[in-house]
């Protein structure tokens, strides 16, 4: 574990774990998350002989909680500049949620030469925000709301959006895990506030549509069909259709968060597209 200064002076806490040597898998987390939401599926792909390196999204986690640069173009860059220090070429970049947003401009921004393969779980692209080009997004409003929840109070808000509906646990036959709904809670009171309310917009109104177009690299989009945070109609379809080379697979029944609740599912099938 270690730090990268960026250009901007922003400190970025980094996770590098396994033989230098190994090929590589990225991790890219969730609003308002840390790298430590990986957990499961870094230390499945430790175990299989992967090196598998994450970082802290600034104002997330450990990294420096700065006030400003709470944008797409600034994390695409942040993570060239982990990807940079760590000399890590040819890896496989795996996003959830608004990670997958990091890792689609992150390959559009800075290119496909150190990226072998995406994976897009759960996430936001191409636009989450209902537009004229978009008429299937959501109301800014829903987004709106969410800035004022965080702003009136952070800490149940966080709270309610774990127990509730990221992990599904709001469906009548859910079963919830106290223990997942604290872990996300501690990460999301972890990073700073100013970052996370700037985030929401970052995650919502950013237009991957032509990030998609452009990539050549083979893309996997995942999507559950009861994600109750990012509609799978009107984001993993569509990036789907919108990148060159992808594969869409979509889980009947599974959550938003279904990283955590089904990482069984999940890494065996994440592992089966990498080595592929």
């Amino acid at each position: 574990m270690g730090y990268v200064t960026t250009k901007d002076g922003v400190e970025i806490f980094y996770k590098d774990w396994g033989p230098k040597d190994a090929p590589v898998v990225y991790f890219h987390h969730g609003w308002p998350l840390s790298a430590d939401d990986w957990d499961n599926q870094m230390l499945f792909f430790l175990s299989k002989g992967f090196r598998v390196v994450a970082h802290d999204r600034r104002g997330h986690g450990r990294s420096s909680q700065v006030s400003d640069g709470h944008d797409m173009d600034h994390y695409a860059d942040d993570t060239a500049a982990v990807v940079t220090h760590l000399g890590v070429r040819k890896a496989v970049h795996v996003g959830h949620s608004t990670g997958g947003g990091e890792v689609i401009h992150y390959v559009a921004r800075h290119g496909e030469d150190k990226v072998a393969k995406a994976v897009l779980i759960s996430a936001v692209p191409p636009i989450m925000v209902k537009t004229p080009a978009n008429p299937g997004g959501l109301d800014k409003k829903v987004f709106d709301d969410l800035q004022a929840q965080l702003a009136a109070n952070r800490s149940q808000f966080y709270y309610d959006l774990a127990a509730g509906p990221f992990y599904g646990y709001n469906r009548p036959n859910a079963k919830p895990q106290q223990a997942v709904v604290l872990n996300w809670w501690r990460q999301g009171m972890m990073g700073g506030a100013k970052a996370h309310y700037d985030g929401i917009v970052a995650f919502s109104q950013t237009d991957f549509t032509e990030d998609l177009k452009g990539t050549t690299i083979p893309v996997l989009v995942m999507h559950g069909d009861d994600d109750q945070i990012v509609p799978y109609e009107d984001a993993g379809v569509l990036s789907a259709k919108l990148a060159r080379n992808s594969t869409l697979k979509i889980y009947k029944g599974f959550p938003h968060g279904m990283p955590t609740t089904e990482a069984d599912t999940i890494n065996a099938d994440l592992l089966a597209f990498i080595k592929s």
